[in-house]
């Protein structure tokens, strides 16, 4: 057990933010002490660091707070998310690294402002908050999947496996050929029948998800083959150009 304290020293969280979190019921210690002193254990220090982590990639306090009271939440899927979505802002910031020297060497002529494109880091962020939070994909998530039996549901994962089973035999093609584009509509489709609608801004963040390091990237490759998760993503991209 760790007092108030030595948790803001370790973390670098003030002790006033700490107080804050267990107000709003975000972060609650694990005991408190018959002295009044707040007590925190390795769990809460492991939520502590997924807060930190969320609250980093600029999701609000009150969002972060729902995503970890979710019945479905999974530390180790939401950690995939958080990865993905700091290498999304590290591309970005690479990216916005060179946009600034091009206008050190060439001045102003440097009129390529795709940099400041965070379409693709907006879109997965939406995928996450739709996964965890009480948005309306979440709520039609929980409406179709209520009622389920085990073996439906898991006839219905297989069947979406073997759609990236069908990417896999794809990977030899490029990934904008039409053959990729109809897998990709009928994987869109999919998932709009047996999970949520799947909105194109979804189906980019899908993408990003399935390229990530992590079990969902592991799954589809032991399904379609290696490299058929990267293949998904670049096929989803072309698609939605």
């Amino acid at each position: 057990m760790q007092t108030v304290h030595e948790i803001s020293k370790q973390t670098g969280v003030s002790i006033r933010a700490l107080y804050y979190y267990d107000s709003i019921g975000l972060l609650r210690p694990s005991r408190v002490s018959e002295s009044g002193y707040r007590l925190y254990d390795d769990s809460a220090l492991a939520r502590l660091q997924t807060i930190l982590l969320f609250k980093a990639l600029g999701f609000p306090l009150k969002e972060i707070r729902r995503i970890l009271e979710s019945p479905n939440f999974r530390p180790e899927q939401a950690l995939e998310q958080q990865i993905a979505l700091l290498k999304l802002q590290k591309e970005r910031i690479t990216k916005l690294i060179s946009f600034a020297r091009g206008i050190q060497l060439t001045g102003v002529n440097n009129m390529d402002f795709s940099a400041f494109d965070t379409s693709k880091i907006d879109s997965y962020a939406a995928q996450a908050k739709a996964l965890w939070g009480k948005t309306d994909a979440y709520r039609e998530f929980e409406e179709k999947a209520q009622g389920r039996k085990e073996d439906e549901q898991k006839r219905i994962d297989e069947g979406l496996m073997e759609i990236f089973v069908r990417f896999g035999a794809l990977k030899h093609l490029p990934p904008q050929s039409a053959e990729a584009r109809e897998t990709v509509e009928a994987l869109q489709q999919y998932i709009t029948q047996n999970y949520y609608h799947c909105t194109p801004q979804i189906l980019s963040s899908l993408g990003a998800m399935y390229a990530a390091d992590g079990d969902m990237k592991d799954n589809i490759d032991k399904a379609g083959g290696p490299g058929t998760a990267v293949f998904a993503a670049k096929a989803i991209e072309c698609a939605l150009q």
